[in-house]
C-alpha cells in the first residue's frame, strides 16, 4: 500500500505570527483520515514571522525533534539548555516526565520555517533530555543520511523509540530503500517534486507505505524528504 496524503489536505492555522500546515491531527484540526501513523503523532510545518514563536510551554512523555529549513529558530527550556538552530541542524528534546521550552524566531527582520514531528516514547517519565547535531548538505545529497535511531548511529540523535530518521536532497540519481519485514514507512516532502514508485509528488505532501518491499525515490528538482521507519 502506498497512501499520499496531499500537502493541499493539510490542516491549516494561520494568526498575526504563524502559518501552519498539519500532516496530523493538531490542536483543534481534527480529521479521521489523519491519525497518527505508528509512533509518529504530529508532523507540523510551521512558517514563523520575525519576532514570533512559541512561548513558554509544557510538555510530557513525547520525543519532539525540529528541522530548520529556513531562518534560525532559538529554543529555550528549564533545564537550562539554549540552542539557535539554522539548516543543517537537527534537535531533540525528551520531554519525559514534565519539561517547559520555547521556541522563538531569532531573527527580528527575516521569516524563519521548520519542520517539528512528535514521537511516542518506549518509556514513559524518563528524565527531561535535549540533543543538537548537525548534518552538512553533502551527507543528505542522492543519499538517505540517519539523522535519528534508538542507539545514536553513525551520529544519529538517540531517541526512545524503535524508530529510524533518515534525510535526504534527492536529486537525479535514484535512491533506493528496502523496508524491513514486518515494518513500514512515512514519507515527508519538505520541498521540491520527486517520483517515489513512478508516484508523483510534491512539496508537502505525505506518503504512508505499507507492504512495500522497497522504494525508489528520484528527483530533477533536488528535493528535500525525510523517512521514517516505523514500527
Amino acid at each position: 500500500m502506498i497512501q499520499i496524503h496531499s500537502a493541499n489536505d493539510r490542516g491549516h492555522f494561520r494568526n498575526h505570527w504563524l502559518d501552519a500546515r498539519f500532516s496530523f491531527e493538531f490542536g483543534t484540526y481534527q480529521n479521521a483520515q489523519c491519525q497518527p501513523y505508528s509512533d509518529l503523532l504530529v508532523l507540523n510545518d510551521d512558517i514563523v514571522a520575525p519576532g514570533g514563536g512559541f512561548s513558554p510551554h509544557g510538555h510530557s512523555n513525547i520525543e519532539v525533534m525540529s528541522y530548520p529549513l529556513l531562518g534560525q529558530v532559538e529554543h529555550r527550556d528549564n533545564s537550562g539548555n539554549t540552542e539557535t538552530l539554522g539548516y543543517g541542524d537537527v534537535h531533540l528534546m525528551r520531554a519525559g516526565s514534565g519539561i517547559v521550552h520555547s521556541e522563538m524566531n531569532a531573527s527580528s527582520t527575516e521569516p524563519e520555517r521548520h519542520l517539528q514531528w512528535w514521537i511516542e516514547p518506549a518509556h514513559k517519565g524518563a528524565t527531561p533530555s535535549y540533543q543538537k547535531t548537525h548534518f552538512e548538505r553533502e551527507a543528505k545529497q542522492n543519499r538517505l543520511c540517519l539523522i535519528t535511531s534508538p542507539d545514536g548511529e553513525a551520529g544519529s540523535l538517540r531517541i526512545d523509540q524503535d524508530i529510524r530518521i533518515y534525510a535526504a536532497i534527492v536529486g537525479d540519481q535514484n535512491i533506493e530503500y528496502l523496508i524491513p519485514r514486518h515494518r513500514r514507512a512515512y514519507l515527508h516532502v519538505a520541498h521540491g517534486t520527486l517520483m517515489l514508485n513512478e508516484r508523483v509528488l510534491c512539496a508537502g505532501d505525505g506518503v504512508k507505505i505499507e507492504d512495500v518491499e522497497r522504494i525508489q525515490l528520484r528527483s530533477a528538482t533536488n528535493a528535500e524528504i525525510l523517512l521514517f521507519d516505523l514500527r
